[in-house]
């Protein structure tokens, strides 16, 4: 995986997260109407849902390595699922507990990996990527977002 110029791993997730909510800002205009794209649908809760699923999927990774465990398996139903609760409409309410949610998980990955040193970051223990990669693999969450757009 390359690094954009100058992008710590923090600041991949501190940024992916930013980049979605600056787009979820738009979504209380959203008219209830699914998106398609790439086989699959999309709305506002959906988007929301998948990149908050992707944080926590792989920031209960990097703990249970870091504590010398093996991670445990995820049963998310991924993005090919659509479930009752991601076509509810997209209510200003809804965006300030996206907010809420999303911003404390980035602040969550930032601190932890603020808190390890390069050695840690690119060989991190157990097996799969690196933490650094991990950071970086998360960036792409914001295609969820991007997928729905900006609905102003």
């Amino acid at each position: 995986m390359t690094e954009h110029p100058q992008q710590t791993p923090d600041h991949a997730v501190t940024g992916m997260v930013h980049h979605v909510l600056v787009l979820a800002e738009t979504w209380t205009a959203w008219d209830g109407k699914p998106v398609h794209v790439d086989d699959r649908v999309h709305t506002p809760h959906k988007a929301i849902r998948r990149v908050a699923d992707h944080l926590i999927d792989h920031l209960a990774e990097v703990e249970a390595r870091l504590a010398g465990e093996t991670p445990q398996p995820h049963h998310w139903h991924a993005s090919t699922t659509t479930t009752a609760a991601d076509l509810a409409p997209f209510t200003q309410e809804d965006l300030d507990e996206a907010r809420s949610r999303l911003t404390r998980l980035a602040r969550i990955w930032a601190n932890r990996l603020g808190a390890l040193t390069e050695h840690q970051l690119d060989h991190s223990p157990g097996e799969g990527w690196t933490f650094r990669e991990l950071a970086l693999h998360l960036r792409g969450s914001t295609y969820y977002a991007d997928a729905l757009g900006d609905l102003s």
